[in-house]
């Protein structure tokens, strides 16, 4: 399957990133105020809009592309931006493609990205700016600096919704060993995952296009996301029944990312992507959970295993209640592992009600 046109994107601006020899390239070009117009791969569509120009087909470097900008016309580099194609190319590409762009760079540098389908970038010698072209979508790369200013903000905005996460998330496990949940707990948890992600997702573009400079980002998003994923999947599983509700795991995920910013802030929005229960009119509506999240926190339990024991108990309380016995007649479960289950749910329960109430 080919790559959408924002997974070539993100691609490319890691290939451009600073730190690579095609960032590089393109700062000597700002610097030495000559412009340029870089298409970033060749085929037969490229072949047939260019005229014109010298094949070169040489090994990459940033000086000899810095040095070919000096003339008039493209530069046609391979996908892999390890060779120089040509250069001084002049590119005629279909009139009839529509354009936002007023330059005649940056209107040639859209077209032939539409027409062709690869990246493009436009060096515009009179701005001072570099444009990245992918198909429909145009970017403007900035300078470290600029991205590092809005990455640091987005980085305290996550600290303090993941922090509020972290809060409600306890508050759930609590009101799990109790019984006591209602949709209006399970909404509020996943209204803050979603947030979380969206965050943390906007943060990881800026990662990409700070390449290394954005390294020590990056061990902190890490570090503040964590396991994420896995814990907005786990909620899902606990309280989305496949049979009763009439979808998957998945699509619920699919529907919950799906809910647009605004409508995130309504608790509703997200009680509805728990299907039929979790649209109930009433937020105050009693759910029970099947267990998947807590039994998830007790360290060296397979996955395989937790499942087994979801589908052999069908709810927390169940599993809350097994005795010993009980917990070793699900298959897979010896004495170790049983032990294992009993005495981590036993310490989730004790520690969930203690930071609680205490």
């Amino acid at each position: 399957m080919p790559p959408t046109e924002e997974q070539l994107l993100r691609d490319t601006l890691a290939a451009a990133a600073p730190g690579t020899q095609l960032r590089d390239a393109l700062e000597r070009i700002l610097r030495g105020r000559t412009g340029a117009l870089i298409v970033l791969g060749y085929d037969t569509v490229v072949q047939s809009i260019s005229t014109g120009g010298f094949p070169i087909d040489i090994d990459f470097s940033s000086t000899r592309v810095r040095e070919l900008a000096k003339m008039d016309g493209a530069i046609v580099l391979d996908k892999g931006v390890t060779r120089i194609i040509s250069a001084a190319v002049q590119l005629v590409p279909d009139p009839n493609i529509r354009t936002r762009e007023s330059g005649t760079r940056h209107r040639t540098a859209e077209r032939v990205a539409k027409q062709t389908g690869l990246p493009v970038i436009s060096v515009s010698q009179s701005m001072q700016t570099i444009a990245l072209y992918v198909g429909s979508l145009r970017h403007v790369m900035e300078g470290s600096n600029a991205i590092l200013s809005r990455a640091n903000q987005a980085l305290q905005t996550l600290e303090r919704y993941k922090s509020r996460l972290d809060e409600v998330t306890r508050t759930l496990s609590a009101l799990e060993i109790e019984d006591l949940v209602t949709v209006r707990d399970v909404a509020t948890v996943l209204q803050r995952l979603e947030m979380v992600r969206r965050i943390s997702e906007e943060i990881a573009e800026y990662v990409v296009e700070l390449g290394v400079d954005g390294r020590l980002m990056s061990l902190q998003l890490d570090e503040l996301v964590g396991t994420l994923s896995d814990d907005r999947e786990l909620v899902v599983r606990d309280y989305v029944d496949v049979a009763r509700d009439g979808m998957t795991t998945q699509q619920a995920l699919d529907r919950l990312a799906a809910i647009s910013s605004t409508d995130l802030l309504d608790l509703h929005a997200g009680a509805g992507a728990l299907g039929s229960a979790g649209a109930a009119e009433s937020l105050d509506a009693p759910v029970s959970p099947r267990g998947y999240r807590l039994l998830s926190k007790i360290p060296r339990l397979p996955p395989l295993i937790n499942d087994r024991l979801v589908e052999h108990f069908g709810s927390l309380q169940k599993l809350l209640a097994a005795d010993f016995d009980q917990l070793m007649a699900v298959e897979g479960v010896g004495e170790l592992r049983a032990r294992s289950v009993r005495e981590g749910l036993s310490r989730l329960a004790e520690n969930s009600i203690l930071e609680r109430y205490v």
